[in-house]
């Protein structure tokens, strides 16, 4: 028999399967937090962009003493409506310099005058529709942690 030196040792097919089970458990519990997050962060960035709108709808009711109507819609922000009432002290250069899609490639829907308020500002997450629960629920102003 052949005398073996450190460098010709090898592993044993048990310490390979050891580590094989020890890397699948430790995937079992990590993948499906990391998958978890993008979904998250979608939601995170939904009410942030609410709140933007939320604040550029406060500056111009300021500026002109009322919320654009429902047919003006967010582009009332953007640029000065044509249609409705007419702001009389639009800021130059708009309030915001566009209107994002939601994160789901969605148009932000806007209301007013509102249900919940002087106006609903809400997406309908990533199930596009009205209602659902969990990840699937609304993202709405009159409902933001």
């Amino acid at each position: 028999m052949k005398n073996l030196t450190k460098s010709q040792y090898g592993f044993t097919l048990i310490e390979i399967m050891v580590v094989v089970v020890i890397l699948g458990i430790l995937a079992g519990i990590v993948v499906p937090r990391l998958l978890d997050e993008p979904e998250k962060a979608r939601r995170t960035t939904a009410a942030t962009q609410i709140r933007s709108f939320e604040e550029a709808l406060g500056i111009f009711k300021l500026d002109n003493g009322f919320f654009p109507s429902t047919e003006q819609g967010l582009q009332a922000l953007v640029e000065k409506p044509t249609i409705g009432r007419i702001p009389g002290r639009f800021k130059e250069g708009g309030y915001i310099k566009k209107i994002p899609l939601d994160p789901w490639g969605q148009p932000y829907l806007y209301l007013a005058p509102g249900a919940h308020g002087d106006y609903d500002l809400f997406s309908y997450g990533p199930d596009g529709e009205s209602g659902g629960e969990g990840d699937d629920a609304d993202i709405a102003n009159w409902n933001l942690d």
